[in-house]
């Protein structure tokens, strides 16, 4: 079971690192674009939903039955389920639930903290507390998880590690 848990997170891991565009060969006198974003396969705010995404502080975690992302949104009763966009819902396939698309700067943090997790014989990623923000998929439900993707993430922190990451 471990390792079929570990599996999915390198997975997830390894899934995110490949929607990150390669750089190409660049002639000498054109200076790489080090600030500039990658793109998204699914855009997550679109001119649509733009209006209904906010900011929230959650504590983004994978679940052990479903293999769904989740995440708490602190201060609250409230559980959203994480995935890539609005396009394809619904329906959702297995391979969207278990690997949703996250902003560059959380898939950077996540691969930074697979040597500490290695090291310690981990085999799920701790707790990821960060303010998101996350635009709505579909209308909110009292007592149902509601669909989120999540556009960005700041002041990201593991849970048992000592290092934050912007």
């Amino acid at each position: 079971m471990r390792e079929m848990l570990m599996a999915a997170v390198l997975l997830s891991l390894g899934l995110g690192a490949q929607a990150i565009p390669q750089a190409g060969r660049q002639s000498a006198q054109v200076a790489p674009q080090q600030n500039a974003a990658p793109q998204r396969r699914i855009p997550c705010k679109t001119p649509e939903n733009a209006s209904m995404c906010y900011w929230t502080r959650g504590r983004l975690y994978p679940t052990t039955g479903s293999g769904a992302w989740k995440m708490w949104r602190v201060g609250t009763k409230r559980i959203v389920t994480i995935f890539n966009g609005p396009s394809g819902f619904p329906p959702r396939n297995q391979e969207e639930v278990w690997n949703p698309e996250f902003p560059a700067n959380l898939e950077r943090a996540y691969r930074a903290e697979v040597p500490r997790l290695e090291r310690l014989k981990q085999f799920m990623p701790d707790w990821v507390y960060a303010d998101f923000e996350i635009c709505p998929l579909e209308p909110e439900i009292p007592g149902a998880s509601q669909a989120v993707c999540i556009e960005g993430a700041k002041n990201i922190f593991f849970d048992g590690s000592k290092r934050a990451y912007r």
